[in-house]
C-alpha cells in the first residue's frame, strides 16, 4: 500500500532503538525524511546511518533529553515545519505505591506527559497552517488497564491521554490528526528490563520469566518493533484522515477489554 507520505518530514522521539526505531524505519520505508532523537548520541547515529543506507532518506539526528527544557528547544529547532510527530519516551521505573514521592511523579510527568504536550504545542501550528499533519503518541496498554507495578507510568500516560482526547478534536478540522498507540509487551530493551525484575523477584531465569509472560498473551508471543512501526506509519498516512483521538492497542490481545 502506498501510504502517500513520501517526501514529508517526521520527528520521531526516542528512536535509537525499540518501538521508536520501528516507527522511524517504517516511515523511512514510506519515503519520509526524518529527524531522529534520543539521549544517547552513539546509538542514535548508528541507527540513523542504517536507515540512510537502507532507505536513502534524509536523516537528521538530535541527541537530547526531551524531558528537559534545553533538550526540547534543540529538538523543536531541528524539527521546525515537520508534517509528522511521533512522541515517545522510555517508561518510569516499576515499583510499589509506597515507593514513590513527589519528585518521582514530577519526573514521570515531565517525560511521559509534559514533554509530548510541549512538542505538540510547538510543532502543530505549522501543520495547521499547511492543513495537514499527523501526531502519534506512544503510550501504553496501561491507560486501558492499569499495571500495578507501573503506577508512575499509569499516571503520566493517562494524563497525556486525557489531554489528547480534547485536543485531537480541536485540531481535526484543520487536517491534523492526533492518535495514541498503546503497546503491550514487545521484544525491546524495556521488556528485558521488566522481565529481569520479575525473574529476580521470582527466582527464575530471564527465559522462564519471558515464557511465563508470553503465555499470558493470546497471540502467544511478544510483539516486534516492525509490527509496531507499521501501525504507526499507517496512522501517519494519507489513509488515516478519519481516525481522530483514538487509543489503539497493540498488545496481542493481552488487555482483556470488550471496547
Amino acid at each position: 500500500m502506498d501510504l502517500g507520505i513520501a517526501g514529508k518530514r517526521a520527528l520521531v522521539c526516542a528512536s535509537s532503538k525499540g518501538l521508536g526505531l520501528g516507527c522511524a524505519e517504517a516511515l523511512a520505508e514510506a519515503g519520509v525524511d526524518l529527524i531522529m532523537n534520543a539521549r544517547g548520541a552513539e546509538a542514535l547515529e548508528a541507527s540513523a546511518q542504517a536507515i540512510r543506507d537502507e532507505h536513502g532518506v534524509e536523516v537528521v539526528t538530535v541527541a537530547a533529553d526531551v524531558a528537559t527544557a534545553e533538550g526540547q528547544a534543540r529538538v523543536i529547532e531541528a524539527a521546525a515545519g515537520v508534517d509528522i510527530l511521533v512522541n515517545n519516551a522510555g517508561g518510569p521505573p516499576p515499583g510499589m505505591w509506597s515507593d514513590w514521592d513527589r519528585d518521582d511523579f514530577i519526573k514521570a510527568l515531565d517525560a511521559n506527559m509534559l514533554a509530548p504536550i510541549a512538542l505538540m504545542k510547538a510543532l502543530m501550528p505549522a501543520m495547521i497552517d499547511k492543513g495537514w499533519g499527523r501526531v502519534v503518541n506512544i503510550t501504553s496498554q496501561s491507560v486501558r488497564a492499569p499495571i500495578a507495578a507501573l503506577g508512575l507510568s499509569n499516571s503520566a500516560r493517562t494524563g497525556l491521554t486525557g489531554y489528547v482526547a480534547g485536543t485531537a478534536r480541536q485540531v481535526a478540522g484543520s487536517g491534523v490528526n492526533i492518535n495514541n498507540l498503546l503497546p503491550g509487551i514487545h521484544a525491546t530493551d524495556r521488556a528485558v528490563s521488566l522481565d529481569g525484575g520479575v525473574a529476580k523477584a521470582k527466582g527464575v531465569s530471564l527465559e522462564e520469566a519471558q515464557a511465563q509472560r508470553a503465555a499470558t498473551i493470546p497471540a502467544g508471543r511478544y510483539g516486534t518493533r516492525q509490527e509496531f512501526g507499521a501501525a504507526c506509519a499507517f496512522l501517519c498516512s494519507r489513509h488515516a484522515g478519519f481516525i481522530v483521538g483514538q487509543n489503539i492497542l497493540l498488545d496481542g490481545g493481552a488487555t482483556n477489554v470488550t471496547m
